[in-house]
């Protein structure tokens, strides 16, 4: 059985420059997004041994505030500590057990980091499978929200935040993918999800080109 996750060696983010090309040109507005803080718990964060996990961190954290600030709705997911069999499923089998194998030593695993902890007015998910919108009532929630966009944010790259970005693409929802607010297992999967996003469901853009779209006016009449 494949268990556990792998050590993570620290590695650049991407710059602007090195993103791939895209095939659309969408930019995330204020009035249509949703951000979603994926996954950013103790467990999941404690194979790296440094770099990007502080850059990334402090990422999030703008976008977050800058959410916050301007009405958009936050969301954030979280595997539970300890999961029924059933509930976890095959992830046991590519994963082991998860946050449950070493909840005993660290009481506070599933916990996500303190620098970007949820406030009473954000949206916590209850996490299952690698899309965010499994199992959940994330599809629901932004429907109701009249939210169609949604900006992607954690870890890992080319794992959940891939397959929630396929998955809102296939709801009609919008993605981009923050390159320098999500890390991955290494700079070559972090690459492959970037590219995978801009060539098959969605935008990868920046913290710094994310916050200038959702600061900048719709002009009256403009196409949406």
């Amino acid at each position: 059985m494949t268990m556990a996750l792998p050590e993570i060696r620290p590695y650049d983010l991407p710059t602007a420059a090195e993103l791939p090309a895209g095939r659309v040109r969408w930019h995330p507005e204020a009035d249509r997004a949703a951000l979603l803080v994926h996954d950013m718990q103790r467990y999941f964060l404690a194979p790296y041994a440094g770099a990007p996990v502080p850059e990334v961190t402090a990422n999030i954290a703008t976008l977050v505030r800058t959410a916050r600030e301007r009405g958009i709705p936050v969301f954030y997911t979280a595997q539970p500590g300890r999961q029924e069999a059933a509930d976890r499923g095959l992830l046991t089998e590519f994963w082991g057990d998860g946050i449950g194998a070493v909840i005993d030593s660290d009481p506070r695993a599933a916990d996500i980091v303190a620098e970007l902890a949820p406030t009473a007015a954000d949206t916590v998910l209850v996490k299952w499978r690698y899309s965010a919108f499994q199992r959940s009532t994330f599809a629901e929630r932004l429907a109701e929200l009249g939210r169609d966009q949604l900006l992607i944010t954690g870890v890992y790259a080319h794992i959940g935040c891939q397959a929630t970005a396929v998955e809102a693409f296939m709801r009609d929802v919008r993605p981009f993918l923050v390159a320098d607010a999500v890390a991955d297992f290494s700079r070559e999967r972090h690459d492959q999800a970037c590219e995978y996003v801009a060539q098959r469901c969605g935008v990868v853009t920046t913290t710094a080109e994310a916050m200038t779209s959702l600061s900048t006016p719709i002009p009256t009449g403009a196409t949406r």
